[in-house]
């Protein structure tokens, strides 16, 4: 039986939702943005309707494209400035980490925007047939698998910070534990919304207004103004060679796949598989790029390629989120100006800096292998590490994904089981071991097309209990 596509998604019901849209004849985009709809359901405090992200799209034959529809700093004909906003302190592996959330650290959001615009401009598929099993899915409830039941661990100050998410997202007060079912018929009927009448009611309609009024009573700067403004924007991607193929991914103003090709440019020049000091020097090379951060990983990631040769690739974030829910309208808001790395003088209506960095690697024109992960500051180090595996040292997606992996950060090397330490250590790293595969060093999810036989295959990311599906 001839291949539709792979997809490999950050949980296993995003991936099943994109190859349901393959077996219905929906090309790559189609199945992407199906996957980035039921995340919504699926992975709820890594992404949403509140959330911003970008679609790196290749078509057959045509250049690759990006659209960016993550989050921009608000505040047009505010009233007054931002009110304080509310210290969380999250426990991320050992490591503390402040973040603030709150009205004041919602940022004009993009998601609503983002995947309407994708099935306009390249999708084949009416958007109310991928926003419809989503919804369904919102409505039945979904069990919720280990990662998923660690999130909300992780962040159960987040969304116990105001009484609307409390409500929406615990179970008595508590987070909810794996294998518990979680519904949310606001969301479901929001997705509904969005399949019937597009993006509008979210920036110019009633859920929009609802939004706005709702976070500038909290102190929040977040406009109807600044929604009414907001629009996807089209950007060529960077683009760099390594080992004879096209690496396309994310351009400025976002610094991810600045760093990216930084990294790659210094290991093209080694002209073979590189080895653990040279990778490790290639990382230190990329942090040499403009700094950014998306916060503790609260983001996820959906690649695909189906078999009339569209590629594409998505990560999404909601930041940690902000705890506000607003009653109605399905939507969380990032917290994206509560994230302190990020949080530099901007003016009103700018994009802000991001580390994710969608990736598409082209081999004599065609789409070959699809890469993007979730882990803020380590995605360069995910995306490096599995590009390296695959195109240099021959490894299937599947194996390239599993491999261990090592993070650099300011001279020093964080480093799973399986990473030759002893080198690192003899070359005067500073090493943190972990004691097995961390979701710390993000969650990378890749598809690869063999060019000599069409097979199509790839691999999802343990460390974030992902899912792969090839139909």
């Amino acid at each position: 039986m001839a291949q539709r596509g792979v997809i490999a998604a950050g949980h296993p019901a995003s991936a099943a939702a994109g190859a349901a849209a393959l077996q219905a004849g929906g090309n790559a985009v189609d199945a992407a943005v199906a996957s980035v709809l039921t995340s919504f359901v699926a992975e709820p405090l890594l992404t949403g309707l509140g959330a911003g992200g970008y679609l790196l799209v290749a078509p057959p034959g045509q250049q690759p494209l990006l659209l960016d529809f993550f989050v921009e700093t608000p505040g047009r004909g505010a009233g007054a400035s931002p009110a304080p906003m509310t210290e969380v302190l999250v426990t991320f592996e050992g490591t503390t980490q402040l973040f603030e959330v709150g009205a004041s650290s919602c940022a004009t959001y993009g998601l609503p925007a983002g995947v309407a615009a994708a099935v306009e401009q390249f999708g084949r598929m009416p958007l109310a047939e991928l926003t419809a099993p989503a919804a369904r899915l919102a409505r039945a409830g979904v069990r919720l698998n280990a990662m998923q039941a660690y999130v909300f661990e992780l962040l159960t100050d987040v969304v116990g910070s105001t009484p609307e998410a409390a409500a929406r997202f615990t179970v008595d007060g508590r987070p909810p534990r794996e294998g518990e079912l979680l519904r949310d018929e606001e969301l479901a009927a929001a997705l509904d919304r969005l399949g019937a009448e597009g993006a509008a009611p979210f920036y110019t309609g009633d859920i929009g207004s609802a939004v706005s009024d709702w976070v500038c009573a909290r102190g929040g700067v977040l406009t109807r103004a600044d929604l009414e403004a907001y629009r996807v924007v089209r950007r060529d991607p960077l683009r760099v060679a390594y080992r004879g193929r096209e690496v396309f991914t994310n351009p400025p103003p976002s610094a991810g796949g600045r760093r990216l090709v930084r990294a790659l440019a210094h290991l093209e020049g080694i002209g073979r598989a590189p080895d653990v000091l040279e990778v490790a020097a290639a990382l230190e090379a990329a942090a040499l790029a403009p700094a950014s951060v998306d916060g503790p990983g609260s983001t996820t990631h959906i690649s695909v390629l189906d078999a009339d040769g569209w590629a594409c690739s998505v990560t999404c974030s909601n930041g940690t989120g902000s705890g506000v829910t607003v009653p109605g309208t399905g939507v969380h808001l990032n917290n994206m100006l509560g994230e302190h790395d990020l949080v530099v003088p901007r003016g009103v209506g700018e994009r802000l800096a991001s580390a994710m960095a969608p990736t598409v690697v082209r081999n004599d024109g065609a789409a070959e292998l699809v890469v993007g992960s979730a882990g803020s500051s380590r995605i360069r180090s995910a995306l490096l590490q599995v590009l390296v595996n695959v195109l240099d040292r021959g490894e299937s997606p599947q194996q390239a994904v599993d491999a261990p992996r090592m993070h650099v950060e300011r001279g020093n090397v964080y480093a799973e089981p399986g990473i030759d330490v002893g080198a690192l250590e003899g070359a005067g790293y500073p090493v943190t071991l972990f004691a097995a595969p961390n979701l710390f060093f993000g969650g990378c999810q890749a598809v690869r097309r063999d060019l000599g036989s069409g097979a199509l295959d790839g691999g999802a990311d343990s460390r974030r209990c992902g899912g792969v599906i090839v139909v």
